[in-house]
């Protein structure tokens, strides 16, 4: 007898509701279209509706170039929302469900609603959620602080104080969670903007977004009406963190713009870029979708430092930075594992007499000396062509949300202030943390720099990389980042500094930081290239030991509140203050 075929996989009903999206959904259908599970069983249904960008346009052409590959296609523009009665501006787009009619046609087993500004950057996200058989379950999403698409707690009945919180309730199950302190499908409340439902599971036909159940008495609200329905059909919601599934963007203010939420997307994107070296790029939208121009700073040179053998760091890098706008010039790193005996002689390169490093006692490396040099050539680079201001970042970066933005205004009103600086980290690590450093007076988010480690972001000025260069370092050579405070005269050991004559560098730092590493000591993906290399005058002494223990590259521990740097931050809170919703 022939042998039985296998079993086709269920075909799931996937719903894309997109409003004002364009900026969003190049990348969210990219996801979309990466997703490990047969198209053939997968059925488009997206709906769109009172767009004041090109949303429509993008999903049109997309489900036109793809309905091919897929189960099936049904497509949903309306030119003017609809207002169901008494749904508060509550329009049928968000509580569409036209959906029974299309799933009995199709003969769909599963229901999958993904938001439109929702990347999912997990492959094996569906097959994930259909492997848990739970009737209704959501993937834990992640954002840039502990907002999420779940919430653990929720009040039995509407609250005066609560009526535009959403009827939340802080738990101490939630930051378990959220953190991944605690693993696993958890029975919750509330799940949203991404789900699935299991339509094989028979109460699944007792749930609706519209119209809300008869004993529902709060504002209308589609999630919350949602919720109420499923614990009305004794459905119970669940959401995994088993694995990472994807990124959300913060919700945003009543008060923002379009352009806001734009922003608040784009540092979604570069963060799910950052874990996800895979990321997709919306293979079937033409390239008209995407931006033409890159921006950079006025009248400021962006350098940005790369190994030529870690095209991995280059690529994401220049990704991320694209999709800020920013335009950078790529340096090429001097490689510290290849350089030779004979090279550091020809430069006159020589070891700061007694230099050890502070955590595991041993002398300079190679690496350490090319991550000086790559520095070096970009401060003579600066001088050379009179370069008045520039910023120099290196390629294992993240950046803090609104970038750009934010260092901008710093820059604008260091201006204003008519500020003599010569060097500014955007990005360090604190290591002087028994007080807090002086607050720039007229200039907020500045404070002058005290003793720091890492080089990954900093401006510097014309004046500045001659005194860094006029130094003159090789003879004397120690890490750029010791360097560095050095020349600022907040090193903490004075032998060191007395080999170097004229220390009154100008140094200051944001406050808050706007870069960060990538990667700290310990996690998945750390790599240090400067540290694990060889001696520097003996390259058959390698350097490689267990990088798990640096502390060096460690996080920034925690400040105690006496000595941080209070006086440089606004007191009003900021729109990146997250709101009680936000942080459940």
């Amino acid at each position: 007898a022939l042998p039985e075929s296998a079993l086709l996989q269920p075909t799931v009903l996937l719903a894309i509701l997109a409003r004002n999206a364009a900026h969003t959904l190049p990348h969210v259908l990219g996801c979309i279209e990466r997703l490990n599970y047969p198209k053939s069983r997968i059925a488009l249904w997206a709906a769109t509706d009172h767009n004041v960008d090109n949303t429509t346009a993008i999903l049109r052409e997309w489900l036109k170039n793809v309905q091919h590959l897929y189960h099936d296609v049904e497509w949903r523009p309306m030119e003017e929302p609809h207002l169901y009665p008494g749904s508060d501006g509550v329009t049928e787009l968000q509580v569409s469900l036209e959906l029974p009619q299309q799933l009995l046609l199709w003969m769909v087993l599963l229901c999958w609603f993904v938001d439109a500004d929702n990347l999912l950057t997990n492959p094996q996200t569906l097959n994930l959620l259909i492997a848990e058989n739970k009737t209704l379950v959501a993937p834990m999403l992640e954002s840039r602080s502990l907002y999420s698409n779940f919430w653990c707690g929720i009040t039995p009945q509407a609250a005066p104080s609560l009526c535009f919180q959403g009827y939340y309730k802080r738990t101490l199950e939630y930051p378990l969670i959220r953190e991944w302190k605690r693993m696993g499908c958890f029975a919750v409340p509330m799940v949203h903007s991404t789900f699935l439902i299991d339509l094989r599971k028979e109460a699944s036909a007792k749930l609706t977004f519209y119209p809300p159940h008869q004993d529902y008495t709060w504002s209308f609200d589609d999630i919350m009406v949602f919720a109420f329905s499923s614990r009305q059909a004794g459905v119970q919601m669940f959401v995994c963190n088993r694995e990472h599934y994807g990124f959300l963007p913060m919700p945003l203010k009543p008060q923002q713009s379009l352009q806001e939420e734009a922003e608040n997307f784009v540092h979604t994107l570069i963060e799910a870029m950052r874990v996800d070296q895979d990321f997709p790029s919306p293979s079937s939208l033409p390239p008209s979708w995407e931006s033409d121009a890159l921006m950079s700073f006025p009248s400021t040179q962006i350098f940005m430092i790369n190994l030529k053998r870690r095209k991995d760091r280059r690529d994401r890098m220049l990704r991320t930075l694209y999709e800020q706008e920013i335009a950078v010039k790529v340096v090429e790193a001097v490689d510290g594992k290849a350089l030779n005996t004979s090279q550091l002689k020809a430069l006159s390169i020589e070891m700061l007499p007694g230099y050890r490093d502070p955590y595991s006692s041993r002398p300079l490396t190679r690496g350490e000396i090319g991550c000086f040099l790559s520095h070096y050539y970009i401060w003579k680079e600066v001088v050379s062509k009179g370069l008045e201001k520039t910023l120099v970042i290196e390629d294992d970066v993240r950046f803090e949300h609104q970038f750009k933005r934010k260092l901008m205004k710093l820059m604008d009103d260091i201006e204003q202030a008519q500020l003599d600086w010569e060097l500014i980290y955007i990005g360090r690590k604190r290591m002087q943390v028994q007080e807090p450093e002086r607050a720039v007076p007229n200039v907020r988010n500045l404070v002058e720099a005290d003793y720091s480690y890492w080089t990954l972001g900093y401006a510097i000025s014309f004046h500045g990389a001659q005194k860094l260069i006029g130094a003159e370092p090789f003879s004397k050579m120690l890490p750029v980042d010791e360097f560095l405070p050095i020349m600022y005269n907040k090193h903490p050991v004075t032998k060191y500094m007395e080999y170097y004559e004229s220390r009154d560098l100008k140094a200051f730092s944001a406050e808050p930081l706007l870069v960060y590493p990538t990667h700290y000591t310990g996690q998945p993906g750390y790599l240090s290239d400067t540290e694990t290399s060889t001696i520097w005058d003996n390259e058959t002494v390698s350097t490689d030991w267990d990088r798990t223990h640096s502390w060096k590259s460690r996080q920034q521990g925690k400040i105690h509140s006496d000595a941080q740097n209070k006086d440089a931050l606004p007191s009003q809170p900021s729109l990146d203050t997250p709101s009680p919703r936000d942080e459940l």
